[in-house]
C-alpha cells in the first residue's frame, strides 16, 4: 500500500467525517457534488463519512483541495475510546457495562454437516472491541480451521434474542441466540451455508448451544466431532435437544 492510500486511525477518521459534514452544511452543496469536485466515488464518500471505512491520506487531500480548508487535526484516540461506551444503534445501543455478561468463551455446539448423529463442537469467544465499541466474537478450536467465523454481536431490546452476524462482502452468517439461562447456557438457531459437492454452497440452518466453558455442562474441553460413544456425547446431544424440546426454537415442517 502506497503512502496516499494508508488508511488513517479511527478516531481521526471520524474527526475528519464531522468536519466534512460540517463543511457540506455551510456550504449547502450536496455530497454528490463534492465527490465529484474532489475526484473521488460516491460510494467512497459514503462510506468513510458512515464510519464503514477509514477515510485514506489520498481521500483526505482530495477533499481538503475541494473544501479549501484543513481537515487533519491531531487525532486522539485514547480519549475517543474513553468516550464511545455504547454500540451503534443498528445493533441495539447498548453499553459496555450493559453487555458485560457477555463476554467470555463458550463451548458451543451444532449437528455435524458432514456426518450423520455426529456432533460438532468447538470454541466461541465473546469480548469487547474498544475500537468500533461493539462486542465481537471469533470462533476457535475448530477442525475445519479454514471456515471459522469472526463478526458482531447485536443485542436489541425488542426481540429478546442476541445475534452473532458475520458478514463478508454482503454474504451473512447468524447465529440467534436467547439470553443466557441462569447457568449461562444460549440456545437458538444457526442460519449459514453447507458446502456440497464441488464448489455448491446450500442454505441450512440447525440447532445450536452455547454453554459457558467453566459450566459442568460444558462437559470437558472437548473439541471436534463427537459421535456415539464419546463419553461427553449423552450431556451434548441433550443439550442440543433442549433447543426444540424446550422452546428456544420452532422448526416448521412444510405441510403433508
Amino acid at each position: 500500500m502506497s503512502t496516499a492510500e494508508t488508511e488513517l486511525p479511527e478516531a481521526q477518521s471520524r474527526a475528519i467525517a464531522q468536519a466534512v459534514r460540517e463543511a457540506l452544511a455551510r456550504r449547502r452543496i450536496s455530497r454528490q457534488t463534492l465527490a465529484d469536485e474532489a475526484r473521488i466515488s460516491i460510494s467512497t464518500l459514503e462510506k468513510a463519512l458512515s464510519g464503514r471505512r477509514p477515510f485514506t491520506l489520498a481521500t483526505t487531500i482530495r477533499l481538503e483541495e475541494a473544501l479549501g480548508v484543513g481537515l487533519r487535526g491531531p487525532a486522539q484516540p485514547d480519549k475517543a475510546l474513553d468516550t464511545r461506551r455504547h454500540a451503534s444503534e443498528e445493533l441495539g445501543a447498548y453499553s459496555r457495562e450493559g453487555v458485560s455478561w457477555l463476554e467470555g468463551r463458550y463451548r458451543t455446539l451444532r449437528p455435524s454437516f458432514g456426518a450423520a448423529d455426529a456432533i460438532f463442537a468447538y470454541r466461541t469467544e465473546i469480548a469487547w472491541e474498544p475500537e468500533s465499541s461493539r462486542l465481537t466474537f471469533r470462533e476457535a478450536e475448530r477442525i475445519d480451521a479454514p471456515f471459522a467465523q469472526t463478526g458482531f454481536v447485536s443485542v436489541p431490546n425488542l426481540s429478546g434474542q442476541i445475534y452473532l452476524v458475520t458478514n463478508w462482502q454482503g454474504q451473512h452468517r447468524i447465529a440467534m441466540l436467547c439470553r443466557p439461562t441462569i447457568r449461562g447456557e444460549m440456545y437458538g438457531i444457526l442460519t449459514t451455508l453447507h458446502s456440497g459437492r464441488g464448489s455448491q454452497l446450500t442454505p441450512a440452518a440447525c440447532p445450536l448451544v452455547l454453554i459457558p466453558e467453566r459450566s459442568e455442562l460444558a462437559a470437558g474441553d472437548t473439541y471436534g466431532r463427537i459421535t456415539a460413544g464419546h463419553p461427553a456425547y449423552a450431556v451434548c446431544r441433550e443439550a442440543l435437544g433442549r433447543v426444540s424440546d424446550d422452546g428456544y426454537a420452532l422448526f416448521f415442517a412444510c405441510p403433508a
